[in-house]
Parts: C-alpha cells; structure tokens; sequence
C-alpha cells in the first residue's frame, strides 16, 4: 500500500554549490579549539527530512561557536530524481551510497555513487563526530542507530531522544557511512591502548513522507551539536527556535542478534508490521522466504524496521532484537 508524502521537497538551489570545492558540502570553522563536527543528508535521495534541517541550519546562519562543522548533501543526483509518487526510484542511481564506505570499494569506483563517496571522503575522514540524518520506508516510531562500540549508545544517552535506541553491526552488503575508518573501530584501540574519541550516530527520523520526520531531524540535530560543544544551549534557542522537542520518557535499546535477508522479492509478512513489535513466543511465524516460514529465534522478539519494500535477493527485510530499558 502506497504511503501519501507531505513533506515536499526542498529547495536546495541556494545551498547546492557549497564552500569547499564539493557540490552540496559546507564547513564552518569558529577558530577555536574544538570537535569537527559533520551532519550529513540525503544519503538516500528520497530522505528528505535531513536536508530540510541542513537547509534550516544554513538559513540561520548558524556557526559553530567552537570546533568545526560540515553541513553534507549526499547523493544529489539521486535527489534529483526525486517523485513523490515513485519516491523509491530516487534512493539511488546506481547502488546504495550507504554500503560503499570501504576504502577499497571506493577506490574502484565506476559506479555514481562510489564516485561520491570518493568526493565525500575526506570530510567523513576529518570529522569527529557524524550523525546522519535518515528516513523510513514505512510509519514507524524515529530510531537511533550506534552501531555495536559502547561509546556511541553512551551518547545516545546523553541525548535523551528517541525512545528507541538501536545497537547493530550494519548490513551483510556494505559498510556505512557512519562506520566508515575510525567511527567504526573500538572504543580503545588493541595495539596503542588509546580511547577513540570519534562518535557517529545514524538517526531514522520516521516515514519519509511525514511532516514529523522533519521535526526530529531538526530536535536530532540541536541536540548533537549540543552535545558535541559546537552550539550552547542558549544560542541554539536563539538560533533554532522550536527545533527542540520534549526528552522521550525513556529509552529502550534494542540490541540486534541477526538479520532476516530476503532470498527474492517473494518475501511477504503474516502481518502488516511498522516495527518494535515484541513478538511474545519464540517459533512464531512472521512470514515467509520464498515460501520457507520465518520463525522468531526467541521469547519477546522485538521487530526492527519491517519492510519489503525494496525486497530482493540479498536485502534485509527486518532486523531482530532483544530490548532492555536503559
């Protein structure tokens, strides 16, 4: 079933060039000591709310009052694309911008989308900190992905928001971009000792259609930077009014122990799920690969972003996890 889109998409023409010699990146340096901060958007070309809140950022003007920050449009071309009532058609051109972040994949290139994570590359490389600003496929609560290092659900933490906190090792078909280089190596590295300072979050803001997804976009953002010293609270107020929503009343993490992977687009659901169903009993049929039924591996199984909309061999049609209050 066709989801409706009310969040149009934004116009981005003012912002396209950028500072920097890259089409779509900004970087503001205050001058003082501080992190190097990077949000970035449009990862995927139909994920709209993360360049609304880009786009609001450099309407106000805002600067970092300490460190550095860069502003990323991702993957315009296929923004470029962009149909609300083929939205889909517009995540990528070639292959997913964001399963391309291995130095090796990036250096062979070919592809649109490896050309400009090569583009992008330094700027990933050089941040301290990276939240990337994405949307769902389907309606579904706003989740915060840290990935597995303890640094990182530490962070979550501090932010108080979303309710739901999502610790993963990525995906079989590539790795991300907020795992790229260092954000995705230990807390403390085996052979010096030394802690690693570089924090990444990756922020599902909702459906990408909704009109909500771009107001935690916008919360997600005043928040990080906050959190990251780059903006006080003050001027984020000042700056930014009303982009900050209330703390979630709590959070959950939901520490994934596997994926399901489609075998084809054959794959279908025993029921309409949106995501974080706990799922009671273990043997529980959820639905069917290639006419094989899909059981849950355990007693209170909680479902993690549930869709066949891109559904075909090799693609993960939903995540499970175990939950525990934080």
């Amino acid at each position: 079933m066709a989801l409706s889109f009310e969040l149009l998409a934004p116009d981005i023409s003012a912002w396209r060039a950028g500072n920097t010699g890259v089409e779509g990146v900004w970087t503001f340096d205050s001058g003082l000591p501080g992190r190097h901060v990077m949000l970035s958007a449009l990862v995927h070309g139909n994920e709209l709310c993360g360049a609304w809140a880009l786009k609001g950022l450099l309407e106000a003007h805002v600067r970092p009052q300490r460190g550095q920050l860069t502003l990323a449009f991702c993957n315009l071309a296929a923004f470029d694309r962009f149909d609300p009532n083929n939205h889909d058609a517009a995540r990528y051109v070639d292959e997913d911008l964001n399963r391309q972040w291995l130095p090796e994949r990036i250096a062979e290139g070919g592809t649109l989308e490896r050309r400009r994570a090569a583009a992008l590359q330094a700027f990933v490389a050089q941040a301290d900190w990276l939240l990337d600003l994405h949307s769902m496929h389907e309606r579904a609560a706003p989740l915060l992905l840290t990935g597995i290092q303890p640094r990182n659900l530490a962070l979550a933490r501090v932010l108080r928001s979303p309710e739901h906190i999502v610790v993963d090792a990525g995906h079989k078909d590539g790795v991300r971009m907020r795992d790229f280089g260092r954000f995705g190596a230990p807390d403390i590295d085996p052979d010096t000792g030394r802690s690693n300072d570089s924090r990444s979050l990756l922020v599902e803001c909702g459906f990408h259609g909704d009109l909500s997804s771009r107001t935690v976009a916008q919360d997600q953002c005043v928040r990080f930077l906050q959190a990251a010293g780059s903006l006080d609270a003050s001027a984020a107020a000042s700056l930014l009014p009303g982009w900050q929503q209330p703390d979630a009343p709590c959070q959950w993490a939901l520490e994934v122990t596997g994926p399901v992977v489609a075998r084809s687009e054959k794959f279908r659901f025993a029921e309409p799920y949106t995501g974080l169903e706990v799922i009671a009993q273990a043997g529980t049929v959820i639905g069917w690969n290639d006419g094989e039924p899909v059981l849950t591996p355990y007693d209170d199984c909680v479902l993690v972003m549930p869709s066949i909309r891109q559904a075909k061999a090799g693609v993960t049609v939903v995540r499970y996890a175990r939950r525990r209050l934080l």
